[in-house]
């Protein structure tokens, strides 16, 4: 096979996570991915407003890709937040120490759903849609602020309760759609590569810094079992760091994720590992054994947008009818699983070395 996408590798531990991340972003090809110049958006990932290293980027994930890029000249930057209908984007930025990283290197933060922030305009891809079309039949739109810049995803190693996996690809799922993007959800793998196809049409450079010092087993994004791995990747093909990504999880990327065969087939990245060029660490034996697992909101929503209840999900999710799945949805994660699971978990890994560096943040 012709190896036609890089990806970088490196193990880590806290003492030295910071100038590892300087050394992957030159590793992976960042300097030469991005366009120097111009201002570049710092897409992070709160998959979850609490604190839960595995959901969210992690407060070194942010502060060494930040150095590398102000590093490497790149100095005009912008953090660019979502919201969701159950996530609270302020609360996440607080609780997962990014605050206190955004002023130390002057890093503005602006968010997709505030007006005064930017706008969301039509859209007209030139590549044919495979779904957000007809998700959305009123129009393609996009936030004004998105076309002509740099963007630079920072995504985790998760599992994903609908899409087997999520990374990079899907880090673009809260970016460029506003908060009705639970609509999608009965079409995720098309729609994340419409959305990755959208992106290489209106960003100047891609790149993506993903964190694996804790990943994420289980019920992902959100209700997983957080495992200290030490593995930090990036790579300027968004497809081929999921597909390496999702292999050192235990999933094949071609098989178990259709994004990305999808994604591979359309030529807008590489989804066979045996054309990716793996840099820095051997990484050819390591299997983490990953599972997605179900828990009893993630059931429902299943039932609701992959059975063929999924015929009338107008009915649920285009009507004050959505309000009851969204107070659902919040009650059972930030009421339930987050006290009676998520704390034990964390208070686990604060044990480790990475809990301590998380809590040192404080």
């Amino acid at each position: 096979m012709t190896v036609k996408s890089k990806v970088a590798i490196l193990r880590t531990k806290p003492e030295t996570v910071l100038e590892d991340y300087h050394r992957l972003f030159e590793l992976g090809g960042g300097p030469q991915a991005l366009i120097p110049n111009i201002p570049t958006i710092i897409k992070d990932n709160i998959s979850w407003h609490f604190p839960m290293p595995s959901a969210n980027t992690t407060p070194w994930q942010l502060e060494g890709t930040v150095q590398a890029l102000q590093q490497s000249g790149f100095n005009d930057l912008v953090c660019v937040q979502n919201k969701t209908v159950v996530i609270d984007a302020f609360k996440g930025e607080d609780l997962n120490l990014y605050r206190p990283i955004f002023q130390a290197y002057g890093v503005p933060v602006r968010f997709n759903f505030r007006d005064e922030d930017m706008r969301w305009i039509d859209f007209r891809p030139k590549r044919r849609m495979l779904a957000l079309d007809h998700v959305y039949p009123e129009g393609i739109r996009i936030p004004d602020f998105f076309p002509g810049k740099n963007i630079v995803h920072l995504p985790t190693m998760k599992c994903h309760i609908y899409t087997t996996t999520t990374g990079a690809m899907k880090n673009a799922f809260g970016g460029l759609l506003n908060h009705f993007r639970h609509y999608t959800h009965s079409w995720i793998h098309e729609v994340l590569v419409d959305l990755l196809a959208i992106q290489k049409e209106i960003h100047a450079g891609m790149f993506a810094v993903m964190d694996g010092t804790i990943c994420g087993d289980g019920a992902g994004p959100r209700a997983m079992i957080p495992v200290v791995k030490d593995y930090v990747l990036a790579s300027d093909d968004m497809v081929a760091i999921d597909a390496v990504s999702a292999w050192l999880m235990g999933f094949d990327p071609m098989s178990d994720v259709d994004c990305i065969r999808m994604a591979h087939e359309r030529g807008l990245g590489v989804g066979d590992v045996r054309e990716i060029e793996v840099v820095g660490e051997d990484v050819s034996e390591v299997n983490f054994h990953f599972q997605v697992r179900y828990h009893f909101a993630s059931r429902v929503g299943r039932l609701l947008w992959f059975t063929p209840l999924a015929r009338i999900q107008s009915l649920f999710f285009k009507t004050p009818l959505v309000h009851a799945f969204i107070w659902g949805s919040a009650t059972y994660h930030d009421r339930y699983w987050w006290p009676v699971h998520g704390k034990p978990r964390m208070a686990e890994i604060a044990s480790t070395p990475w809990g301590r560096l998380f809590e040192a943040y404080e």
